[in-house]
């Protein structure tokens, strides 16, 4: 399934809640987490990572993977956590406002 414009950004933040991860694992995590719904494709994380990081919400650092590579790791800033914290409240009150329209009943609504 393809993401939503704009998803991603918001789905990496989350990834990154708990602690720095690299590219890979942000992916993996992201495909986990969905239950296999939605893959990330290398040719769109990387870009939004680098994305992130200019906006300076995220920040990253070199170091070496669970498979002994090196690897470049991402962590949330400060700002980014704050931005996390905005974009939650804001894809709720949007899943709220899908889902009311998704359960109608009839042409006027509930």
């Amino acid at each position: 399934m393809e993401l939503v414009q704009g998803t991603l950004d918001v789905l990496v933040l989350k990834a990154l809640q708990w602690g720095p991860q690299h590219g890979y694992a942000i992916g993996r995590w992201i495909k986990a987490r969905t239950r296999d719904v939605l893959a990330v494709e290398e040719g769109a994380l990387y870009p939004a990572l680098h994305r992130l990081e200019r906006r300076g919400l995220i920040e990253s650092e070199w170091g070496v993977s669970e498979n002994n590579r090196r690897a470049k790791f991402y962590q949330l800033t400060r700002t980014g956590r704050r931005a996390l914290e905005a974009e939650t409240a804001s894809w709720a009150q949007y899943a709220r406002a899908v889902g009311r329209v998704l359960d109608a009943t009839g042409p006027e609504g509930d």
